[in-house]
């Protein structure tokens, strides 16, 4: 795209219409339009844009307060420069020209096109991801949200059963992932109430565990099953006990659902993501299986010109930390603006992969000794991860030990190391 371009486009954009405003290099407003949110708008807006001089090769750029849907899709075919400029930021933009604190759909476009005029230098474009990175972005991003969801359920599920079915939680403590498992649903079906827990017979338990999936141990199970349930437990009254249960069984519909919802899921990033071209890079890291590094993909995205060094990224990810200094005060803390998604995930990159790698590990204790908390320390790790990350896809090379956690010199002080 040329360097030269004199014309900016702005969109302020709604659920069913849209405003557009382009102005030239000079703050004049060239053209404004009210377009629908459909096939027919998109393409009023096409043509309003190759009206003005957009091409293939010298595409004006838009500036638009989202990065996601079908008018964005529509936007960044070709060569175009899309600037997804966060709503805050517009609003203080807005103050610039007006201080009555006046608001319109046609002047909050105007102004986004006069940030791209004025400030275009100071923002990102969206990134250039390809199509599988993005479609891994889409899967990853649905698989942790389906996991929240689901723990979401399951907390709920939990507190219920605190307040009248005490005997299913324990009797479920000693399974990992306890009320999400197959085998406490299918139970909690068969017997909504404690009342009905206890009038289970061993067969009937066993049946239960066989229909979850279960294949070992259903005997011994069964009975340690039958002694919990029917253990003297305190009961409420049988009309408050049966309501109870049909509000179990209802929130337990949605956790059905749920459960599956993160399961197919799961498959289905299993699927996507060995086809991308950066996989075999992100699991040679320690720590990183395939849904943790589906995630470290679908942040970072596959566009590896989007970070000049990889000081951006870590800003980008939350893990370097942030000065503030003002005449003789200053403080260094962690960053609050960041990508929570791949702030979390790296948190949990950096704890997996303490058992993964010495060289994590040795680091993490070096910074313990240091005097960081765990949280300090782990983020600190996930700051020096990253960093080897973005060196390992710039230069196209897998993950390697010692050059990534070299032996401490002879001598050298724990500050020094860390």
């Amino acid at each position: 795209m040329s360097e030269d371009i004199l014309i900016y486009c702005g969109i302020d954009w709604a659920e069913r219409t849209h405003d557009v405003a382009l102005v030239d290099d000079t703050g004049q407003l060239l053209a404004k339009r009210h377009i629908t949110d459909d096939a027919a708008g998109y393409q009023i807006l096409l043509e309003l844009l190759a009206e003005h001089g957009d091409t293939k090769e010298n595409s004006i750029p838009v500036a638009i307060e989202t990065s996601r849907g079908l008018l964005v899709a529509v936007l960044r075919t070709g060569k175009r420069r899309v600037y997804a400029i966060n709503p805050m930021a517009a609003a203080r933009y807005r103050d610039r020209h007006s201080v009555s604190r006046k608001k319109s759909d046609p002047g909050d476009a105007l102004v986004l096109a006069n940030i791209l005029r004025t400030d275009m230098h100071a923002h990102r474009p969206l990134p250039e991801d390809s199509d599988l990175g993005r479609a891994i972005a889409v899967l990853a991003r649905a698989q942790q949200d389906s996991l929240w969801n689901r723990q979401q359920l399951a907390n709920q599920l939990r507190s219920l059963l605190r307040e009248y079915y005490p005997a299913a939680l324990e009797a479920f403590a000693t399974w990992t992932n306890g009320l999400c498992r197959p085998e406490a649903r299918e139970l909690l079906k068969a017997a909504p109430t404690p009342t009905r827990a206890s009038r289970l017979t061993r067969p009937q338990l066993q049946a239960a565990l066989k229909r979850a999936g279960r294949k070992r141990g259903i005997e011994a199970e069964a009975d340690r099953l039958r002694d919990v349930f029917r253990a003297d437990w305190a009961h409420q009254p049988p009309l408050v006990e049966d309501a109870l249960g049909k509000q179990m069984l209802a929130l337990l519909i949605q956790l059905e659902a749920a459960c599956t919802a993160a399961d197919d899921l799961t498959k289905a990033v299993e699927e996507a993501f060995p086809q991308h071209p950066d996989a075999e890079i992100l699991l040679s890291f320690p720590g990183l299986g395939i849904q943790l590094a589906a995630r470290i993909l679908a942040e970072t995205g596959d566009d590896h010109t989007r970070f000049s060094d990889a000081r951006g990224l870590k800003a980008y990810a939350g893990a370097s930390p942030v000065t503030r200094a003002s005449g003789k005060k200053s403080s260094i803390t962690r960053r609050w603006v960041k990508n929570d998604r791949l702030n979390h995930a790296g948190y949990l990159w950096a704890f997996s992969s303490l058992r993964a790698s010495a060289g994590a590990n040795a680091h993490y204790r070096r910074r313990r000794e240091h005097g960081d908390w765990h949280a300090a320390a782990q983020r600190n790790l996930f700051n020096r991860m990253i960093g080897q990350l973005y060196h390992c896809l710039q230069k196209r090379e897998l993950f390697d030990e010692e050059s990534a956690f070299p032996a401490a010199p002879p001598g050298l002080t724990v500050t020094e190391a860390a």
